[in-house]
């Protein structure tokens, strides 16, 4: 493809705290897109959280002021129904997630397994997800069908996820309930910043990834991934990171998880609205 005439070809952005935060667009996001689009440049939305479905989350896009299809959405549901699809068809599942979620997960084959605990009931996968009606009952589910020998994978790491007013409790600390109890480690997480998310963006964009940007507010998600990836990284301070987080000798954001590297950003902007002024 031809280059951009300024700036990138192609744009990876994160939704929660980089273009919205809750229901309320950040200032200045739909005119920093409609920029790089008019430009001719490619964008993709990529988010860790599997509460909707992409044609939802293209639709609030879309509402909000920035014009989205359900193919220019990628989100933890998506890669990880597509992960067991081509890994393990028909594979048996216990999830702890929303709706959306498994509805990807059905109509990408899979068998659904309501109670693991009834007698003689297999399960392959224990996928844990954010799920804001997670209780006891899921997580002893989640226990007996591991003990059972159950895999156990996830759709994403994060520990909070960023709302206008504060941070809500994400899908780390469902799996740190259930390595609490089981003893096991989460085999793997699909989401954010795992190469099977950002190889999924890369070839939506059909852009190579040293022509590409991921925006993103996450150091240890959004911006590790960009940098493992080959791609140009730009961190946004609206989200969760504070300017004074940006790795330093001894320093991490507060939200942080302890286990887990921290990408070193190439840009940091105020906000989604300087990204167009970005160039390679």
């Amino acid at each position: 493809m031809q280059h951009s005439p300024r700036g990138f070809d192609g744009y990876v952005f994160d939704l929660d705290g980089t273009v919205y935060l809750g229901d309320r667009l950040i200032p200045g996001a739909a005119e920093a897109i409609a920029e790089l689009r008019q430009r001719g440049a490619r964008t993709v939305f990529l988010t860790n959280k599997p509460l909707e479905s992409r044609k939802a989350y293209a639709a609030k896009l879309t509402r909000l002021g920035i014009p989205a299809e359900e193919k220019d959405v990628i989100n933890s549901s998506a890669v990880m129904a597509d992960y067991l699809r081509r890994t393990a068809p028909g594979a048996r599942i216990y999830c702890i997630g929303e709706p959306p979620l498994l509805q990807e997960l059905r109509e990408a084959g899979m068998e659904l397994i309501a109670d693991p605990r009834v007698p003689g009931c297999e399960v392959d996968f224990v996928v844990a997800a954010f799920d804001r009606w997670f209780d006891y009952e899921k997580l002893d589910c989640a226990l007996q069908a591991i003990l059972k020998g159950a895999r156990f994978i996830a759709t994403n790491g994060d520990r909070t996820c960023p709302v206008e007013g504060g941070v809500i409790p994400d899908c780390g600390g469902i799996i740190g309930a259930i390595e609490g109890v089981t003893g096991k480690k989460v085999e793997l997480v699909v989401g954010k910043p795992h190469e099977l998310t950002v190889q999924t963006a890369i070839r939506r964009l059909g852009v190579p990834a040293d022509r590409c940007l991921m925006v993103g507010d996450r150091l240890e998600t959004d911006i590790v991934m960009g940098n493992r990836a080959g791609m140009k990284t730009a961190l946004v301070l609206t989200g969760v990171t504070r300017r004074e987080d940006v790795p330093r000798p001894g320093t991490r954001p507060a939200d942080a998880d302890p286990g887990r590297p921290l990408g070193v950003p190439d840009f940091v902007v105020d906000s989604i609205r300087d990204v167009p002024a970005l160039h390679p």
